[in-house]
Formats: structure tokens, sequence, C-alpha cells
């Protein structure tokens, strides 16, 4: 498995959907769907267009659209206009929207946690060592 790929990316991506599964519960039955939780994360470093969550998120700009009314009826991101050019509408988080992104992520932690006290150490300790190349996937 080691040596094959394809093999290990089709096993990496089993266990990666199983794992967004688990964090998917953690938010689920509340009025903010993951997806629209993942789009507050984007936002969490500060204001960023629509053109950009779109292309990150990999959506179409009037899904986008659709999710950020969403989230600004809730009152989690506000609309502003972008420094760099007013003709252009960003986006960025409420108070309300950080307080929610960081009350999500305790939950998953929590969750995440309690699965992880069932390893053994040695488990966890496996897991410790492949965070980094795991991490490296995620930036490329």
């Amino acid at each position: 498995m080691r040596d094959d790929p394809t093999e290990l990316a089709e096993q990496l991506s089993a266990v990666l959907r199983h794992l967004v599964l688990l964090l998917r519960r953690t938010v689920a039955g509340q009025p903010v769907t993951s997806q629209q939780y993942a789009v507050l994360g984007s936002l969490e470093s500060g204001p960023r267009r629509m053109t950009e969550l779109a292309e990150e998120h990999a959506v179409q700009l009037p899904t986008m659209s659709v999710q950020i009314n969403r989230l600004e009826e809730a009152g989690l991101v506000a609309r502003g206009s972008d420094p760099a050019d007013a003709r252009v509408r960003a986006v960025e988080l409420t108070d309300e929207g950080r307080v929610r992104l960081r009350a999500v992520r305790l939950a998953r932690i929590a969750h995440l946690s309690r699965e992880l006290a069932a390893l053994s150490d040695d488990e966890r300790a496996a897991l410790a060592v492949a965070l980094p190349t795991l991490a490296k996937l995620g930036r490329t």
C-alpha cells in the first residue's frame, strides 16, 4: 500500500470521507450548515471578496451569493466595501459569526477528543506523526 499512490489515495479518500461526516454530525440540526461554517472559517482572517470565496470553496459565484445571503440574514456576516476597490463588495464575519464559529470548533474538538481518547497510546502517536504529512497534502 505504501508504494502504490493510487491505492493509498483510495484508502485516504475513504477515511477522510468518514472523518468529514463525523465532524458534520457535530453541527447536525443547527440552522447553519457545515458548508456555511466552512465559509465562516474562510472569513476568520479578515474580509474576503465573493469571487475569492467562491473559488476557494469550488462553487459558482451565484451559489456563494446564496450562502452569503443566508449567513447575512442570520447575522453572522456583513458586506462592506473593499478598501482597495470601492466597486467591490467584501464579506466579513460579525461578532456573532465569530462566536458561532468558535462554538462549532469547540464542539468538533470535544467530539474528536472523545474519539481519540478511545484509541491506544500507539494509535494516537501514529496520528501525531502523520499530521504534518496530512497538513502538507492540504496545502498543495
